[in-house]
């Protein structure tokens, strides 16, 4: 039985692991307050379900090793009696009818279902019969979305985020398509590692399928946490293992896990790390495949999106505004050599002793001059018997541009 306090002090990734091992449905996107909530009734159910569940009592006839009575005679042996004696049993009832509650239950689970496999966002549907703003803002939204699109986001190392927007039209044609397998499908997000940021499918791999639900537009995916990249479909998957897809994602490449960069959690918070997520997300790359990362941001933030020097405030501000400024622009570069190696290893870098933590891991960092390096780094075992060389060779060529100036437009 799990307690409010013993779950609080796991961590969401230990979490999110038992919420998947309890079954507990939409589990990818909640936060830690909700996983907690989320295990707590699981684990009450559960109690719940295991106390009410008992074997049933024997019977009289079955502790004496009797078999009990056959009420139900056969037509001929009822014929045969009406024969012997004149008379007949009086008419069997007939089968009780559904009653109206049971049905109405029946067709809201089917509703619920269909409520679930529908992946159509709110902002594409039609507007509803409600309030007249809520219409009007439905309207624009649907006027909005010209073509069905998915966008994978790098939130960290270890999480992407999938944002889609799709429309109605696009969900009758994979009902279409997938005929009589349409009703054992269910809607998926289709996790795709590919190699260096090649789309084609000779150079991909399916990692898994992620099942997702109708009613929400953004998922949150967790990765292994290594560098490697990735792109999603959404579709809808059938128990026979057809799938339909009805929109691919750019691709995107995860950062180093100890980069010290970790992306927050919602929109509003995005606006501080934009450009790094826009960057990390494929924003800044040539192929017409990442145009929808930047339609997107541009959406949300409210601003232009695309090269630093035509986002910002436009050419030659300074000039019409007959100010002169001084534009100070300084690059430096350090590196950083770290690895592992036994707790009780000695082991030196370029001549100097590296320090090492207690599960063997060490990190150094370096300044890296403009020129070429030839770094040593030494590994020996505590008893002196075995000793291992790597050599780093490191060559920093640093050109300085001739800075250019943009002109004003008449």
């Amino acid at each position: 039985m799990y307690t409010a306090e013993s779950l609080r002090s796991k961590t969401v990734k230990e979490l999110s692991r038992l919420a998947a091992r309890h079954g507990v449905a939409g589990w990818q996107s909640m936060r830690k307050d909700d996983l907690v909530r989320a295990l707590l009734r699981a684990a009450k159910a559960k109690a719940k379900r295991a106390a009410v569940k008992r074997p049933e009592r024997a019977t009289a006839s079955q502790r004496n090793g009797k078999r009990p009575a056959i009420k139900s005679r056969s037509r001929a042996a009822d014929r045969n009696l009406v024969v012997a004696t004149g008379k007949s049993e009086p008419a069997r009832r007939p089968a009780r009818r559904k009653s109206s509650r049971v049905i109405a239950r029946i067709q809201q689970a089917n509703a619920d279902r269909e409520r679930q496999k529908n992946l159509t966002t709110v902002e594409a549907r039609a507007p509803n019969n409600g309030s007249n703003g809520n219409a009007k803002r439905q309207g624009k939204a649907a006027a909005r979305l010209k073509k069905d699109r998915i966008v994978l986001l790098v939130r960290d190392a270890y999480w992407l985020q999938a944002i889609w927007e799709l429309g109605r039209p696009s969900v009758e044609r994979a009902q279409a398509a997938m005929a009589e397998q349409w009703h054992t499908a269910r809607p998926v997000l289709r996790l795709i590692e590919a190699d260096g940021g090649a789309t084609t499918s000779t150079a991909e791999r399916v990692v898994r399928d992620i099942e997702i639900h109708g009613g929400v537009n953004t998922w949150y995916i967790d990765v292994p946490g290594t560098t490697k990249c990735y792109r999603v479909d959404i579709g809808y998957l059938s128990r026979a293992g057809k799938y339909y897809s009805l929109v691919r994602s750019n691709t995107v490449a995860t950062p180093r896990p100890d980069n010290g960069d970790i992306a927050s959690e919602n929109w509003s918070d995005i606006v501080e790390d934009c450009e790094k997520i826009y960057a990390l997300s494929g924003g800044y790359a040539d192929d017409s495949g990442h145009s929808e990362v930047q339609r997107l941001f541009e959406e949300r933030l409210g601003r232009p999106m695309g090269s630093p020097s035509g986002a910002r405030f436009g050419a030659g501000a300074d000039k019409m505004l007959n100010r002169h400024r001084e534009f100070q622009f300084e690059v430096d570069a350090e590196m950083i050599v770290y690895g592992t190696t036994k707790p009780n290893a000695h082991v030196t870098l370029a001549g100097a002793p590296v320090k090492l933590r207690p599960d063997g891991s060490f990190t150094a960092r370096l300044a890296m001059p403009d020129r070429r390096q030839v770094l040593p780094v030494v590994a020996s075992s505590a008893d002196g018997v075995e000793q291992r060389t790597v050599v780093l060779a490191i060559e920093r060529n640093t050109k300085i541009m001739e800075p250019m100036i943009r002109e004003a437009h008449e």
